[in-house]
């Protein structure tokens, strides 16, 4: 590997305050083991000056202070058991960024070595405590040298037993005698700020400083690969890094796709927790009880396991801006009419962030919407006004990336009643397990029984029986929360960090190329699809587009109108439209559980001026291309309103009753009425008479369910029919 223009073949680490936060433990346990044993604590001073030295010239030096009789190695040893206790109650505090730090040098090719001035009996205690252990391919400890810290003798151990030359090993370390051990050793010495910082002119050996692990790995990470979108199948990584991530909105994109995502992370590690949000009390509950749900892929009969999720409540305030002071991301997945009722509990929760600490927050915006991100940094800034002064607002802001995204996957939810027959059934074969095998009562009777201090391998392997076979049994349980298509990456506009490392994350330097896309070439279709397959009668989209009609018509008018428009306007876009297509069409063919009603809804704000379909036909036109089949779709979406085949769309409703006011397909394409808050925007009845017309014609011709045109896309269309 390649460090800061320095070839690197290993890494050796210091244990005690450069991995693990431990020194300041060490203080505590000495000065009560001082305390326990000669009366007084040991002073700081000596604690200080200690840092980093063997034990025997840490004793020395406490015996110059308190004279020959001081026990300091009966002190030392009460020390050890008290810290272990606590270790062993609390866990080792590992320092922050550290096991993103060790995947990347070990997948990364580098041999690691601890060098520490510890026991190996406390050292490899704390390693195995930490889940440290596996990334050391060695360990030198402080009882295994003849001369410790600041000598390079350990550092030159470690570095011969890994066969690399000192000069390509990266020490790290946390003190003064440390850093002149590293040095003294010819290495390159990476110093971690700990309690006391090297003397300035012991500094400038350092071969680069860090007031913090997390400094390192920030500089790790561009001299270190991403790596490349996974596979599906692919597991999650095993590590976890010291991350929060946060999702607002825990529905079907939050819940089956943005969890998927952070799960994944950058593939060295991934969040030690992910906090969802909703109203869903049912999904809560059940996601809190069970500890993960399934996320169900049908084209490839692949069930996914997410894990280390918790639901909060949507109407806990407190704990959503916890949850916004705590994260390094949030994906924001909620309808737009629910950002303007969220943006005043988002701002305090960025509030609670800056107050707490400050750092920078990237929101994830998901929202099907042009601008989105646009729109939601509108909302909470106009709400952090209503709370804070205008200097403290932009101040918030500044550290907040709101960065506009663009899904290429349809998730939809598993509908309540499959979800609560599948997690009955389940729990069902759970208790019936456990009745068959006794556990409650073995379990209860062994975990009141303590621990004998002669314990024997019998004794653990029993009691890990009982365990292991619950753990088999909890593992049975499974609840598929969501069904998803197999499409991989998120886009997302370029401007933060930490989008720039995760793996499922594709970063545009212009997003709206990307939305041209989506939004004219596949949203438009992907509704036409719907409106075409429901008037056939067909159920879902699946079954849609296994009928030729359908099939044809998708094509020609992605091959023929749109897609032709779209390269002559953005020539770049050439390199995304490809791929977009035919992941497209052939997650649509595989859609057997996406319903026809759920994609052809909202009929009406799928053909206003501008939008999707009209939009594609606008741009054609620009570049003179006949749109007969964009037109022919048109009146498709009108006669699927008319019929009211989706009978409690609010918006099928309104085009039915325009249309049968005057029995006019014009009157619906030029409506101009009140819309959402808006105006909005049909056709101009002189301006678009042409294209009025020719729709209206499509609408004629359909309105007999026996006529010819029902199979009119697998035709030829004639001059006439694109004049």
């Amino acid at each position: 590997m390649i460090f800061k223009e320095r070839q690197i073949q290993a890494a050796i680490f210091d244990m005690d305050g450069t991995m693990f936060d431990t020194e300041r433990l060490r203080f505590k346990t000495l000065a009560q083991a001082s305390t326990e044993l000669f009366g007084e604590p040991i002073g700081e001073d000596i604690l200080l000056g200690s840092l980093g030295l063997s034990a025997k010239k840490a004793e020395a030096l406490a015996k110059q202070r308190y004279g020959e009789a001081y026990p300091y190695a009966e002190i030392r040893k009460r020390a050890d058991e008290l810290e272990l206790q606590h270790v062993r109650t609390h866990g080792v505090p590992v320092k922050d960024g550290l096991s993103e730090v060790l995947e990347r040098l070990k997948k990364n090719g580098l041999l690691m070595a601890v060098a520490t001035s510890s026991r190996r009996a406390i050292a490899e205690e704390y390693l195995i405590n930490a889940n440290v252990m596996k990334y050391f391919d060695i360990t030198v400890c402080g009882d295994e040298v003849t001369q410790g810290k600041p000598h390079p003798e350990i550092f030159l151990t470690a570095a011969s037993e890994l066969n690399c030359v000192p000069e390509q090993c990266l020490m790290f370390e946390d003190s003064e005698n440390g850093l002149l051990s590293a040095a003294g050793a010819g290495g390159l010495p990476i110093l971690i700020r700990d309690i006391k910082e090297p003397a300035p002119y012991i500094k400038l050996q350092a071969f680069r400083f860090y007031e913090a692990m997390t400094g390192f790995l920030a500089d790790l990470v561009e001299f270190t690969p991403n790596l490349p979108v996974p596979e599906l199948t692919e597991p999650f990584p095993q590590a976890l890094n010291d991350v929060v991530a946060g999702i607002h909105g825990f529905g079907a994109i939050g819940g089956g796709y943005l969890t998927q995502i952070f799960s994944h992370w950058d593939g060295y590690t991934r969040p030690t927790e992910i906090i969802g949000v909703t109203g869903n009390a049912t999904l809560r509950g059940l996601v809190n009880a069970f500890g993960k749900f399934d996320v169900h892929y049908g084209d490839l009969a692949f069930d996914q396991t997410i894990d280390r999720v918790r639901i909060i409540d949507s109407a806990d305030e407190a704990a959503i801006c916890d949850m916004y002071a705590v994260s390094e991301i949030v994906g924001l997945s909620l309808p737009e009419s629910a950002i303007k009722q969220q943006a005043g509990v988002i701002a305090k929760g960025l509030i609670a962030r800056h107050e707490r600490h400050g750092r920078e927050l990237t929101v994830l915006v998901v929202l099907n919407k042009v601008s989105g991100a646009a729109f939601v940094r509108k909302q909470v800034h106009d709400a952090l006004l209503k709370r804070v002064s205008s200097e403290l607002a932009d101040e918030i802001m500044q550290k907040t990336v709101f960065a506009e995204t663009v899904v290429n996957r349809i998730v939809s939810k598993i509908p309540r009643e499959t979800l609560l027959k599948q997690v009955r059934i389940n729990f069902g074969a759970f208790e019936h397990e456990l009745g068959a095998n006794g556990y409650p009562a073995a379990l209860k009777a062994e975990a009141g029984r303590a621990l004998p201090a002669d314990l024997s391998v019998k004794l653990i392997t029993d009691r890990l029986g009982q365990a292991s076979r619950l753990t088999h049994a909890l593992e049975k349980l499974h609840m598929g929360l969501f069904q998803s298509g197999p499409d991989m990456p998120l886009y997302a506009e370029k401007g933060s960090k930490i989008l720039e490392r995760l793996r499922q994350v594709h970063t545009v330097a212009d997003i709206t190329e990307i939305q041209a896309i989506k939004n004219k070439l596949l949203n438009g279709t992907h509704a036409i699809i719907a409106w075409y397959s429901s008037l056939l009668g067909y159920q879902t989209i699946g079954q849609g587009m296994g009928d030729d009609r359908v099939n044809a018509l998708v094509r020609r008018l992605i091959n023929d109108e749109i897609k032709p428009a779209m390269l002559l306007e953005s020539p770049r876009l050439a390199t995304h439209v490809g791929s977009f297509v035919g992941r497209f069409i052939q997650r649509c063919k595989a859609s057997f559980k996406d319903p026809c009603n759920r994609v052809g809804r909202d009929p009406l704000r799928k053909l206003q001026r501008k939008e999707r379909i009209l939009g594609s036909i606008d741009l054609a036109a620009k570049r003179d291309i006949p749109t007969p089949m964009l037109e022919f779709g048109i009146a498709l979406g009108i006669l699927y309103a008319v019929r009211l085949l989706t009978p409690d769309d609010e918006e099928c409703k309104r085009i039915k009753a325009l249309y049968e006011k005057d029995r006019s397909v014009a009157a619906v394409l030029t409506w101009s009425g009140p819309y959402n808050g808006k105006v909005y925007q049909g056709l101009d009845a002189t301006r678009d008479a042409a294209l009025i017309s020719r729709i209206s014609a499509h609408f004629a011709n359909l309105s007999d369910p026996a006529s010819e045109h029902w199979a009119w896309p697998l035709a030829p269309v004639s001059e006439h029919e694109m004049a």
